[in-house]
């Protein structure tokens, strides 16, 4: 985007930059911060926005310990040396890219991923960091064998010195100014009385600064400091060569200036991301001839800004230009500088200060922009009478930039169009230029107080009126924006509203002219009518939540009773159970006693006929019960129920419901289906059974599941789960069956349909209609 610096200043993208930079949390991501601009391409923008989005919506990254480490190694690359905790600061650095990158590669964010694949894990570096320097910065003593060897001979000859100058003070003790052992220019001493120099045979090294003190070197001792400074001498300059090495080695590593690099671009998208949250921002979508959508539109650095919708058409649209209107303080100029604002942002890879609040079904609002080649503007500050030619030469300069460079990708941006000059001349230039970004097609705001812009607005094709509202009664501007009519001066209003004088106000009205007075009137009028509309508006959207509101309360208390109505369906079918349970039991027994017990068969037969009599009994209370305290109004579409897919042209069981979609069972299939498609299918009777003939094992039926699917088992393993599957549907009184075995080779399939053949309880049983399964599948009819 091309844009002036005076414009980046007067839109404050500079104190948006300071806020951003404010975030960082390194030097570098600061660094990096201060250089935004908005000038990236399509990729490098999406890149930032992802980039932001991958942060909010993960975990935190903490860039603790990361320190600004390029003049560090300047330094050793220019042949300095480091001490020990400049390498130390070094190394903690890439010991936290470290971290941060193995943090990264644990989740999943493939923009994240992309900056933790372009950092270096620097293990060999750090480890030999840690073998040769301390926490302290120190050089370890076994850094090298050469330095562990120096080391080693240097403190037992430290040993040695001090524990003969401890002889040699009680040797003279009598000229022994203190009894210590100190260090004077780099050699052990003792002090002597100056007036007992002569006394002890050495060398003086130093005086004290009165005098009345000479630290003394004796004679026996100077041969062991001689080697002792020989030493020192041999550790500093080994202890240099390994802090040249070291530096050197961490200084020349080549994966350092890459991860330098990703760590800033790091630290900038957390740091827009802080930004975003703190000031409550969303991600735009910038495309090619978007329209300028911007709900809930604020300017993030006014404090409690109004927010305001603000919408233009994009490049194939009408109604590009819109022309804003209202009094003076009133929120015109705040609402032009949110909208060029929020396209530098946009364009610089940050999120835009709209589209916070969320719509009624709780997803967020879309903000679109379009992409923008140059944002033109004339935006100043009122000036000094003294100045105001120079201000409206300024403003012409301004607006002929603005008019030569005008086009389908350009943003203008023009403030208190017409102003500085005539009303009338300043009105039919401003007409002038306004029919120009018309005809040009150019995305535009201005802000204006002369009428007949309000009138040229509101007759020209591709733009629109827009006005900021006004408080008469409480004589202070409510900062809203209202798009479609034009704004009034409201000086009439308020001098009224203040109280002047009548006469005086009729004179102003009749100086103004019949004119203007009619379309102060008819604003008025618009602006009243406008506000019952709203009142309307906003009575509807109240009772529209409430009878939402009272329709999710009877939605609630329907499920209500539904569960209630399961619950009591439930302990119908476990009482049903537990009869057809005992019942079974009883009936197997006695079967078993007229097989073994021949004579009496007959007493047999008649218990039997005596238990089918008492389970009837039994049964149908517990059923009528169930249904007496069932609901009244019942959904006839419930799990079980038979219902005809008029999409599908199949019957089958209804398997589960998910509100207002059935999940049905068409032979193989389960299929989702709307409620509305289907129809309930009325159960057929049977053959054999009277009518009102209703027993547990019909209720009991209605979960049983009436296919078996055998498929890869072995031959005697499905036979007899087969076996056992036929007498349980026989007993609950089941129709049909489906046995699932496939197609294969066939010799499930033959043992299956021998197996049926000989079955008593089976009546007949045939192949599957093929678009149920056809040869895979044999259908069962039962015996009554």
């Amino acid at each position: 985007m091309q844009v002036l610096p005076a414009t980046l200043e007067k839109l404050s993208f500079d104190r948006v930059i300071a806020a951003l930079a404010e975030r960082a949390a390194t030097p570098l991501g600061r660094e990096r911060a201060l250089l935004v601009r908005p000038d990236l391409d399509d990729a490098a923008r999406t890149l930032a926005c992802e980039r932001t989005d991958e942060v909010l919506l993960g975990d935190d990254l903490a860039l603790g310990g990361v320190e600004d480490v390029r003049p560090l190694v300047e330094r050793v690359r220019d042949g300095g040396v480091l001490d020990g905790r400049e390498i130390l600061s070094i190394a903690y650095t890439m010991d936290a890219a470290a971290t941060v990158r193995r943090a990264i590669a644990s989740g999943d964010r493939p923009r994240l991923r992309e900056l933790a694949e372009a950092m270096t894990s620097f293990d060999g570096v750090l480890r030999l960091v840690r073998e040769q320097l301390d926490t302290q910065g120190e050089v370890r003593d076994d850094a090298t064998p050469k330095l562990r060897e120096i080391r080693r001979r240097l403190q037992p000859l430290r040993g040695r010195i001090r524990e003969r100058l401890a002889q040699l003070l009680a040797q003279h003790s009598a000229h022994v100014q203190d009894p210590i052992v100190t260090l004077r220019r780099d050699r052990y001493v003792i002090p002597i009385k100056a007036s007992a120099q002569s006394r002890v045979p050495g060398i003086v090294v130093d005086t004290s600064d009165s005098g009345q003190t000479v630290f003394v070197e004796p004679a026996p001792v100077v041969p062991m400091n001689n080697e002792l400074v020989l030493l020192e001498f041999e550790e500093r300059d080994e202890v240099r060569r390994i802090l040249l090495a070291l530096g050197q080695r961490v200084a020349f590593e080549p994966g350092l200036e890459p991860t330098l690099a990703a760590l800033a671009e790091l630290d900038l998208a957390l740091a827009s991301a802080r930004l975003a949250r703190e000031w409550r921002l969303t991600r735009p979508d910038v495309g090619e001839g978007a329209p300028v959508q911007l709900p809930d539109a604020r300017h993030p650095l006014v404090e409690d800004c109004v927010p305001n919708d603000l919408l233009l058409a994009g490049a194939e649209g009408d109604e590009r230009l819109m022309v804003v209107t209202g009094p003076n303080a009133g929120g015109k100029t705040v609402l032009l500088k949110t909208l060029g604002l929020a396209v530098l942002m946009a364009h610089a890879g940050l999120f835009v200060a709209a589209g916070a609040e969320r719509r009624a079904d709780g997803r967020p609002r879309r903000v679109r922009l379009p992409r923008v080649g140059s944002l033109l503007t004339d935006i100043g500050d009122e000036q000094s009478i003294e100045a105001s030619l120079s201000t409206y030469a300024a403003h012409l300069t301004n607006l002929r930039r603005i008019v030569e460079a005008a086009g389908p990708d350009t943003l203008v941006l023009v403030d208190e169009l017409g102003s500085g000059t005539d009303p009338d001349e300043g009105a039919a230039l401003s007409q002038a230029i306004l029919e120009v970004l018309v005809e040009r097609r150019a995305v535009g705001l201005v802000t204006t107080h002369l009428a007949p812009l309000k009138v040229f607005a509101s007759r020209t094709e591709g733009v629109r009126n827009a006005a900021m509202r006004f408080d008469v009664e409480a004589l202070e501007p409510t900062f809203e924006l209202t798009i479609g009519q034009p704004g009034r001066s409201y000086a009439l209003a308020i001098a009224r509203r203040i109280g002047l004088d009548e006469p005086l106000l009729e004179r102003a009205e009749t100086l103004l002219g019949p004119e203007g007075a009619r379309l102060e009137r008819l604003l008025e009028t618009l602006e009243g009518q406008r506000e019952a509309l709203q009142r309307e508006l906003d009575a509807a959207r109240t009772s529209s939540d409430q009878a939402r509101a009272e329709a999710e309360l009877l939605h609630t208390q329907i499920e209500r009773l539904r569960e209630r109505e399961s619950e009591l369906l439930a302990q119908a079918g476990e009482k049903a159970d537990a009869l057809l349970h005992d019942t079974l039991q009883r009936a197997t027994q006695l079967r078993r006693m007229a097989r073994e017990q021949p004579e009496q068969r007959g007493k047999t037969l008649e218990a039997i006929q005596a238990l089918r009599r008492e389970t009837r009994q039994k049964a149908m209370p517990a059923v009528g019960s169930a249904r007496e305290q069932r609901p009244a109004a019942r959904d006839p579409i419930r799990p079980g129920q038979v219902v005809r897919v008029a999409s599908y042209e199949a019957e089958g069981p209804i398997v589960e419901i998910r509100g207002d979609t059935l999940v049905v069972q068409l032979g193989l299939l389960k299929v989702e289906v709307p409620r509305r498609e289907v129809a309930p299918v009325a159960p057929k009777p049977s053959a054999g059974r009277r009518p009102g003939q209703v027993g547990t094992a019909t209720q009991a039926a209605v979960g049983f599941e009436r296919e078996l699917n055998v498929r890869g088992e072995r031959v005697e393993g499905a036979l007899e789960a087969i076996r056992d599957f036929v007498r349980e549907a026989h007993a609950l009184q089941v129709e049909s069956v489906r046995i699932l075995h496939g197609k294969g080779t066939g010799v499930l399939r033959d043992a299956v349909r021998q197996y049926l053949r000989e079955e008593r309880l089976v009546s007949k049983f045939e192949d599957a209609v093929p678009y149920e399964g056809g040869h895979g599948v044999t259908v069962a009819y039962l015996r009554e």
